[in-house]
C-alpha cells in the first residue's frame, strides 16, 4: 500500500546459518552486502542511496547536482506542492506545533485528526475512519488486531510486506494463495475449518507490476465462504475509479467489504495511514490495536496537509483524466520501443519495464539517472518471482512535454545498455 514498496514477507535475511554454528548476527546479511558492494564495484551510481538535494516540483528535483525529472516518487496526483495544501499545513505548524508528542488516546488528538478523520468518511461515504502514523501501521494494525491466534489470513503471495508483518504480529494462520488467482483462493478459504474467523487480504494495485486485482469475483467468493475482506487501496486512492475511490468503487464491491486501508505518502502527497470501515464495532479498535495505541500521532501540520488534500481529490476528475492518459501513453510508447512490462496493457499509474538481471537492471537504472530521469530499481526479494524491474509511478502534473522527454531517455538508455 503503501509505503516503499515491498510485496513479499521477508526483508533481508537471504544467507542461512548452521545450527548451532557461532556467527555475528549480522552475518545473515551477508549475501545482500555482497550484492550491494558487487553492484558499486562495476561503477553505477548506488540505486539505493539517491538523495535529492533540492525538489522543484512534484516531477523534477535536483539529484547529483542536475536537474531530473522524477519517475518513481507515487506522487500520483500530484498534490505536494498544492498551494492550499501547503497553505493548511502552514497555518496548522503556526497554530499548533511541531508536534503532539503523545498517542491519540492520550494527549495526542487534536482538532485536525478529526478533521482529517471526517473528510476520509466523506471521502469514501463510509461511518468509520481511523488515521495512523503510517500507512505501514495501519496495515500493521488493522489485520494484526482483528485476526489474531485461531484465526485465518487468506492472503495473495504477492501482499505488501506490510500485509504479511501484521499477519505475523497477529499470530493467525496465514494462508497464501498464488497471485490474482481466484480459484486458488477459493479451494484455500474451503479448507479452513468450519466456525474459524476468516479473513481475506487483497491488494486493488499490486505495487511491482501496477497490476489489478479482480476484486468483483474475489469479494464474492469471500463473502460466499464467510470471511471478512480487507482491501489495501495504497496504490488506486485518488485515482482509480469515479471518485478516486479504487479498484473497490471501480468493481462496484465498496459496499461489500468489511476495510479499506490506504497511505497518505501516495496520491495524497503527504504521510500516514488509514482504514475506513462500516462495521457497526470498528471503534473498538483505538482501543485495541497496539500500533495505534502505542505510537504518537501524526503533526498537525501533517493531518492539516491530509485533510487539505482529500478533499481536493474529491473533485479531482481532470487530474485523474490526464494521470490516465499519462499512463496510457508511458505504457504504450515503451512497449513499442521494445522493452518488456509488467502488463499487457496499462492498468494503473505504475508501469513496470522488466530487467534481464539485477546487474543490468542497475546499469540501465544508472544510465536513466545520468540521462536526468529517476525511477525505482526494485529486486528480489521484494518483487515477485525473482525479477528485477525498473518501476515507473507517473503523476497527473507529469506534462505532454515531459512524457515525450521520458521516452527519449529510455530510448537512449537502453540501446547504450543493450536492453533494447
Amino acid at each position: 500500500m503503501t509505503g516503499a514498496g515491498a510485496s513479499t514477507g521477508q526483508l533481508a535475511g537471504e544467507t542461512d546459518v548452521a545450527a548451532g554454528e557461532a556467527t555475528d548476527l549480522f552475518t545473515k546479511f551477508d549475501s545482500t552486502i555482497a550484492m550491494r558492494t558487487n553492484l558499486l564495484a562495476s561503477g553505477v551510481d548506488d540505486p539505493f542511496s539517491l538523495v535529492m538535494e533540492q525538489v522543484l516540483s512534484p516531477t523534477r528535483a535536483i539529484c547529483n547536482g542536475r536537474e531530473t525529472i522524477l519517475l518513481g516518487t507515487y506522487n500520483y496526483m500530484g498534490m505536494t506542492f498544492d498551494p492550499d495544501v501547503i497553505a493548511a499545513g502552514t497555518q496548522a505548524l503556526a497554530d499548533f506545533g511541531s508536534g503532539t508528542t503523545g498517542s491519540r488516546v492520550l494527549n495526542g488528538t487534536y482538532q485536525g485528526h478529526k478533521e482529517c478523520e471526517d473528510a476520509l468518511r466523506e471521502f469514501y461515504d463510509m461511518e468509520h475512519a481511523m488515521v495512523f502514523s503510517t500507512g505501514y501501521q495501519a496495515n500493521l494494525g488493522i489485520i494484526s488486531t482483528v485476526a489474531g491466534k485461531g484465526d485465518y489470513v487468506v492472503l495473495d503471495i504477492d501482499s505488501h510486506a506490510s500485509i504479511w508483518d501484521g499477519c505475523a504480529m497477529g499470530n493467525a494462520e496465514i494462508v497464501p494463495f498464488k497471485h490474482n488467482d481466484i480459484e486458488a483462493m477459493e479451494k484455500r478459504l474451503k479448507r479452513i475449518p468450519e466456525g474459524a474467523g476468516k479473513l481475506v487480504v487483497l491488494e486493488g494495485v499490486y505495487s511491482m507490476l501496477g497490476d489489478i486485482a479482480p476484486l468483483k469475483e474475489m469479494v464474492k467468493v469471500a463473502k460466499d465462504n464467510g470471511a471478512m475482506v480487507l482491501v489495501d487501496e495504497a496504490h488506486s486512492m485518488g485515482f482509480i475509479g469515479e471518485h478516486g475511490r479504487g479498484v473497490v468503487e471501480d468493481a462496484g464491491v465498496l459496499d461489500d467489504v468489511d476495510f479499506i486501508i490506504g497511505t497518505f505518502s501516495k496520491s495524497v502527497g503527504t504521510v500516514g495511514g488509514f482504514c475506513v470501515s462500516n462495521h457497526p464495532k470498528f471503534e473498538i479498535l483505538r482501543l485495541v490495536c497496539r500500533p495505534y495505541v502505542f505510537t504518537a500521532s501524526l503533526p498537525p501540520s501533517v493531518v492539516a496537509t491530509a485533510a487539505t488534500s482529500i478533499r481536493k481529490l474529491m473533485t479531482a476528475t481532470e487530474k485523474r483524466a490526464h494521470l490516465w492518459k499519462n499512463s496510457g501513453r508511458l505504457h504504450g510508447g515503451l512497449k513499442s520501443l521494445g522493452f518488456e512490462l509488467g502488463t499487457d496493457e496499462p492498468q494503473s499509474a505504475i508501469v513496470a519495464v522488466l530487467m534481464p538481471d539485477l546487474e543490468r537492471g542497475a546499469a540501465m537504472w544508472s544510465a536513466l539517472l545520468q540521462e536526468g530521469l529517476y525511477v525505482n530499481l526494485a529486486r528480489p526479494p521484494a518483487t515477485p518471482a525473482n525479477m528485477t524491474l525498473l518501476r515507473c509511478s507517473l503523476c497527473a502534473e507529469h506534462s505532454d512535454e515531459e512524457v515525450g522527454e521520458i521516452l527519449d531517455m529510455f530510448e537512449r538508455a537502453g540501446k547504450a545498455v543493450g536492453i533494447i
